[in-house]
């Protein structure tokens, strides 16, 4: 490695990817049952060019009142990151922990906006902690674990084995 000193700097923040789907409107609002919320939460890197790295947080909230689906939102929060001067080794952890938990409160605004903007009561979401979740990952898959693919365009998909989480609402 060069005597020059690390670089991290946020280029872009954006949404790659968002969508709802409230599929049993409008008979669902005439409905008195409480949906129960289930949320699951992903995260993927990819290396864009040279030093540059996009790091991706997708975030599905599903509530069902009983068999019927009120809505689903899913949004990919995305940002592009310029991360130089930075042991290989080091990179998953900075793309798994630092950039998504950069990421995850424009997604969870954008989450909440969406299911307001359905008709539904706002859905908050509570902080996660991704150095947590990047910990636990690491030790339930060992060193060899899947992390983010920073060698070129991802083609395995997003990690998924991030925790899948059910709050009643």
């Amino acid at each position: 490695m060069s005597d020059q000193q690390p670089v991290f700097n946020i280029e872009k923040i954006y949404v790659k990817d968002a969508s709802l789907e409230a599929p049993h409107a409008p008979q669902i609002f005439l409905e008195p049952a409480q949906p129960q919320l289930e949320v699951q939460l992903a995260t993927a890197a990819t290396r864009a060019a040279d030093g540059l790295y996009e790091s991706v947080v997708t975030i599905t909230v599903t509530a069902k009142a009983g068999d019927k689906t009120c809505f689903l939102v899913e949004v990919a929060q995305a940002g592009l990151f310029q991360i130089r001067n930075v042991p290989e080794a080091d990179l998953e952890p900075i793309l798994g922990i630092a950039c998504a938990n950069i990421l995850f409160p424009y997604a969870r605004e954008s989450v909440a906006d969406l299911i307001t903007r359905a008709g539904f009561p706002p859905v908050h979401l509570a902080p996660m902690n991704f150095e947590a979740m990047y910990a636990a990952r690491q030790q339930t898959q060992g060193p060899d674990a899947r992390g983010p693919d920073t060698r070129g365009p991802d083609t395995r998909g997003p990690d998924t084995a991030g925790p899948r989480i059910e709050i009643a609402h």
